[in-house]
């Protein structure tokens, strides 16, 4: 099952290469990115000890933030390797100051990670939510490295839990501890004999409420939107956009809108422009301009401006699945959404509670719209209701850490 798992490993990257040759950029990054690699896997210190952290991509990034940056304080003695899959994060942390190194990871084969044992000696390594490589989980079972998750989250209707995910499964025993999200997931692990759990939470959460304790001004912004209430669209695609332009175009005159698009690329920043009359550019703004929306071209400052909005609607619930709506809810603000949001537990929960809400179309987008800028105590509600939520949710670093302490100290 090792050979055909690995197979299929290396299947993928081919097709990742020949993405590369057809033009896909993110596949060239991801393919260029990997050229000299092993120059910065290694240590320049043999006697040095490492702690290693790897990511997914920059969401994943922000959900281990909270722990590095406890490391970093607590076990000055290691050094830290941040390693990324995806270029859209590396791109953007490859800089990180938390981090010794950061690199890409090698492609998850067994002589990949036996190399990259051999070049670091690894005191301990932790993998975030759901980045499962097997061949690496081995590898680091054979050398008796701990392996630790952090704020893993399973569900039953993963790949591991079909009838033929068993070898996959397996590998679940071979990690050291395991630190969920929730109930449901250190459930699922129970039920495969896997004690070494601890329910932290979700570490995101402590991430943006510490985004929001700095409570970052943004004198342009607060100018731009002058005595109204703002209305921010955060990440989002065209199929979100679609449904966005004619409340937009027509929201009352005591309301501005804030439209942060996920891509920013030349082509979908003149896309939005065709469809609005009074707006201008976040990097051409000028104060002057009592315009109506503002775009946000620029990368960076979202989980940041949240704290502006009355309401907010989140992005790519009408395309693989909505982004991070935990910036948005620690400023007290709600959320709107469209239909793929069953992933995401805060979510979900949110839903149940009134905090959040789905949108299916334009006509219930606009009618939840003006639900919010028509009944103060509607919006109020589910204001208070966040703020509860995010209030219950924070401290999985800490217990994280607490756990933690035995295995590092």
């Amino acid at each position: 099952m090792r050979s055909f798992y690995t197979f299929i490993i290396h299947f993928y990257t081919c097709l990742i290469y020949l993405a590369k040759f057809v033009g896909n950029k993110k596949a060239k990054a991801w393919c260029d990115g990997r050229k000299h690699q092993w120059d910065t896997l290694k240590s320049d210190n043999p006697n040095d000890k490492w702690l290693w952290m790897h990511v997914a991509s920059l969401g994943e990034f922000e959900q281990g933030l909270p722990i590095l940056e406890a490391l970093k304080k607590d076990y000055p003695q290691y050094k830290l390797l941040l390693t990324f899959f995806s270029p859209s994060g590396y791109e953007i942390k490859k800089d990180c100051p938390l981090a010794d190194k950061v690199a890409y990871l090698p492609i998850d084969t067994v002589g990949n990670a036996q190399k990259l044992i051999r070049n670091f000696k690894f005191k301990a390594v932790f993998f975030v939510k759901y980045e499962f490589w097997f061949n690496y989980i081995k590898v680091l079972k054979d050398h008796r490295i701990p392996l630790f998750y952090i704020s893993t989250l399973l569900r039953p209707n993963q790949y591991f839990f079909k009838p033929w995910g068993k070898w996959f499964r397996n590998h679940f025993k071979k990690v050291k501890f395991f630190f969920t999200q929730n109930k449901e997931t250190a459930n699922l692990l129970f039920k495969m004999g896997i004690e070494n759990i601890t329910i932290a939470g979700d570490t995101r959460f402590d991430r943006v409420y510490e985004i929001a304790q700095q409570a970052q001004r943004f004198p342009d912004i607060e100018e731009f939107i002058g005595d109204r209430k703002c209305i921010i669209a955060g990440s989002s695609w065209p199929s979100d956009e679609k449904i966005l332009y004619h409340f937009i175009e027509n929201m009352p005159s005591n309301y501005c809108f804030i439209l942060v698009p996920h891509h920013i690329s030349d082509s979908h920043i003149n896309q939005i422009e065709s469809h609005l009359t009074d707006y201008q550019l976040y990097t051409n703004f000028d104060p002057s301009n009592r315009c109506r929306t503002l775009v946000i071209n620029k990368i960076g400052i979202l989980s940041k401006i949240y704290r502006y909005a009355q309401f907010a609607y989140i992005g790519a619930g009408f395309y693989d699945g909505i982004h991070n709506i935990q910036e948005a809810i620690v400023f007290d603000v709600p959320v709107v959404f469209g239909p793929k949001y069953h992933d995401f537990e805060e979510a979900v929960d949110l839903v149940k509670l009134k905090g959040a809400f789905v949108i299916h179309n334009q006509n219930e987008l606009e009618k939840t719209f003006y639900k919010f800028i028509n009944d103060d105590n509607y919006h109020e509600k589910a204001a208070n209701i966040c703020h509860k939520y995010v209030a219950e949710k924070i401290g999985a670093t800490t217990k994280t850490m607490k756990v933690l302490e035995s295995y590092l100290s």
